[in-house]
């Protein structure tokens, strides 16, 4: 969720730490700020809102110094204000810190009981003064920094930088993501490499439990327990034009139109050349697996809902599917036969990581579903499957949904071969299918003018339903999920035929109603369920094919015609206009699209 940085440079680093926050504005937060050593003195600004904030009050407070660390919060303990900010500074050392120090309190009373007492509500002070205290016992900054994090219980990434050494930064790592970045006599440390991307393209991703002695000669890295460990650098490809907005408005804007161009990358990637057979990993062997286990939080999760309906119904294999910060603690009966599967736009998701390390010695595979191969879920799994989304920016996940659902249905599809419920020539008319969805999302992308004449009138609403059969009942809950978190109007997915057992309570001539109906087999019932809409004056939207809406009958309030689909794609085409509905919407409010009140991209925390 928050964003860290630090840097020991050769120039000096105060706009560089303001640049590279901006890049990790997308994770969300609500404050911002930076420290600085320069000739020696540790000194820090900070400010409440966006990093324009922070920007203009450097120009006012400028702060010198070759050495320093930056951080952008989003607040868990103690409101956004700027005694609560990062980075927190307790006598000659600084601390940014993104997690939760689960045993801050009795902490708290043990520093306080030796006269050192916190200015902030934040648990993130307690270590700055832990490390304080040390230094004043007479340790020496590393030493300072080792003692303190064996004190720590809880999730953590942070970086400390200490008053009198314009050469050192400790680096360390506990359940959120950091990297350090190799330059040519300088070194950076970074929540994620999109931070790090314009310094350096050498990376070195700190491992559980490590942590990291940097200099502008190199970084020593410990493990867990205190071991020297060699961790391995890599180059990183990011590709700079896809983390800018590129003459659109919004990123959500932009990642929503990238869509027809990275699922066909990863069509290309799964798919043989001539799209006739699947290239999965040859270890995807779903013969004698018993039931799968899907993962995910969020919108993942509203992926992985969709997955139920195509793994049981393509290839009769049973699958349950939770919310990840609910698997554990409802102490789940696993099959040793099954697989657990695991899918993270991000792959640093703390509660889908913690689920994962509950079941990974429970389950016969576990397989993770990414966008970060290099993330900490990826690495942890048995098996990973990238979804090749691209960078996604706006913390309302677009592509990186379509291509999560791509990948389980490919996985589905070869579900279905292994256990024998699928000939080779129904998988070559299923494969062909895909290869013709990047054109039908560009049609569907078409439609953004007249999604954009329903948004402003839809913005005028203050409750919004969409119901939905079969696969698409998931994927009404994902178009509602798209509806609240950016245009903050309250908004409900709910299955068509649940309508009348409660939520038909809410109708009335205000209450627009989404219907995401292809004509399928379904079709029918879920033109009987508007009818009831209908009936009690409430507006319905309907999202459906030629036929379909021709067959919807008069009474409709709008209509949104996408082509014919075949029932398998039906979800992945479907949520392009539930995407930009939401987005023009959000806009016709006047809300923050890219950084919607109260929410973060990455969820680091539990």
């Amino acid at each position: 969720m928050c964003g860290i940085v630090g840097i020991l440079g050769d120039h000096e680093v105060a706009p560089q730490l303001v640049e590279a926050l901006k890049r990790l504005e997308y994770r969300g937060y609500d404050s911002a700020g930076i420290a600085t050593v320069n000739h020696g003195r540790l000194d820090r600004r900070r400010a409440v809102g966006k990093l324009v904030n922070l920007s203009d009050l450097l120009v006012h407070e400028p702060l010198a110094g070759k050495a320093g660390i930056g951080h952008t919060r989003w607040a868990t303990h103690g409101a956004a204000t700027v005694t609560n900010a990062h980075p927190h500074r307790a006598g000659r050392v600084a601390v940014v810190h993104n997690g939760i120090i689960e045993n801050f309190k009795d902490l708290r009373e043990d520093l306080a009981a030796s006269g050192y007492k916190p200015e902030s509500q934040t648990d993130t002070e307690t270590i700055a003064l832990l490390a304080c205290r040390f230094l004043d016992q007479g340790c020496d900054p590393r030493t300072a920094a080792a003692r303190t994090l064996d004190r720590l219980h809880g999730a953590f990434a942070l970086c400390l930088l200490f008053e009198g050494e314009e050469d050192l930064l400790i680096a360390a790592r506990k359940g959120s993501p950091l990297a350090i970045g190799h330059g040519s006599g300088e070194m950076y440390v970074g929540s994620d490499a999109i931070a790090l991307a314009p310094l350096t393209d050498r990376v070195t991703y700190l491992d559980e439990g490590d942590r990291a002695e940097i200099t502008r000669a190199g970084a020593v890295i410990y493990d867990a327990a205190g071991r020297l460990a060699n961790r391995a650098e890599t180059r990183i490809q990011i590709d700079a034009v896809r983390v800018e907005k590129g003459g659109y408005r919004h990123f959500m804007q932009k990642e929503i139109a990238e869509q027809p161009v990275v699922l066909a990358d990863a069509l290309r990637h799964y798919l043989s050349p001539d799209r006739t057979a699947l290239r999965l990993p040859e270890n995807l062997d779903f013969t004698g697996v018993s039931r799968l286990i899907l993962v995910a939080c969020g919108t993942a999760n509203l992926a992985c809902q969709v997955a139920k309906y195509w793994f049981e119904q393509i290839a009769g294999l049973p699958c349950e599917v939770d919310i990840a910060s609910e698997y554990r603690y409802r102490d789940p009966v696993i099959d040793p036969a099954s697989w657990a599967i695991f899918v993270s736009q991000s792959g640093e998701t703390a509660d889908t990581l913690a689920a994962l390390r509950h079941v990974q010695d429970h389950v016969a595979k576990v397989v993770a579903v990414v966008n970060v191969p290099t993330s900490s879920i990826a690495r942890e799994a048995g098996l990973m499957l990238p979804i090749l989304a691209g960078v996604e920016i706006g913390v309302a996940s677009t592509k990186a949904f379509t291509n999560q659902l791509l990948v389980l249905a490919l996985m589905a599809l070869k579900a279905g071969v292994d256990r024998g419920r699928l000939d080779p020539g129904t998988l070559a008319a299923h494969l062909g299918a895909l290869g013709s969805l990047p054109g039908l999302m560009n049609h569907a992308l078409g439609l953004d003018d007249q999604i954009r004449d329903l948004a402003r009138e839809l913005s005028k609403a203050r409750d919004v339903l969409f119901l939905g059969r079969g696969p698409m009942y998931p994927l009404a809950m994902e178009g509602a999920l798209k509806l609240k978190e950016i245009s903050y109007i309250h908004a409900e997915g709910y299955a068509s035929g649940e309508l009348k057992h409660g939520p038909i309570a809410l109708i009335d001539a205000a209450v627009p109603v989404v219907v995401l109906a292809p004509r399928d087999a379904l079709f029918d019932k879920t033109v009987s369920n508007m009818q009831e809409v209908m009936a009690r004056h409430g507006k319905v939207v309907l999202l459906s094919d030629a036929k379909g809406v021709a067959e919807a009958g008069d009474g409709v309030w709008r209509h949104l015609t996408l082509p014919d689909v075949p029932p398998l794609l039906a979800p992945i085409l479907y949520a392009l206009p539930a995407q930009l509905l939401a987005y023009h919407t959000a806009v016709a409010k006047g809300t923050d699209v890219d950084q919607p009140r109260n929410l973060a991209k990455s969820v680091t925390v539990e």
